[in-house]
């Protein structure tokens, strides 16, 4: 009975440093399966982020295409011209022809 008492005193010390091996992995694992999750939601979010970014940036181009359009029309060029420089429309005597 002895030696019966003896086998299962040796068996108890390995099947706890089994035990232990399949605790430590199962939770490296979990905190693997954690750590990946966190990254793919951070991810969504820089995704999300740079989405918005994105479309402001559109949006802001869009508005200086316009402003652009407005700057260049010929009815504020020449008022600038006039006003601002002093410009006048050339007349018959301005003119000449290079042959």
């Amino acid at each position: 009975m002895s030696a019966c008492k003896a086998k299962k005193n040796i068996h108890k010390p390995r099947t706890t440093l089994i035990w232990i091996i399949f605790m430590t992995i199962f939770l490296a694992q979990l905190l693997f399966f954690t750590w990946c999750r966190v990254q793919y939601i951070e991810a969504g979010y820089d995704i999300s982020r740079e989405t918005r970014r994105h479309q402001n940036l559109i949006t802001l181009q869009n508005n200086l295409k316009i402003e652009l359009a407005s700057l260049k029309t010929p009815e504020r060029i020449t008022e600038i011209a006039k006003n601002h420089l002093g410009l006048i429309m050339p007349t018959k005597e301005h003119i000449i022809i290079i042959p």
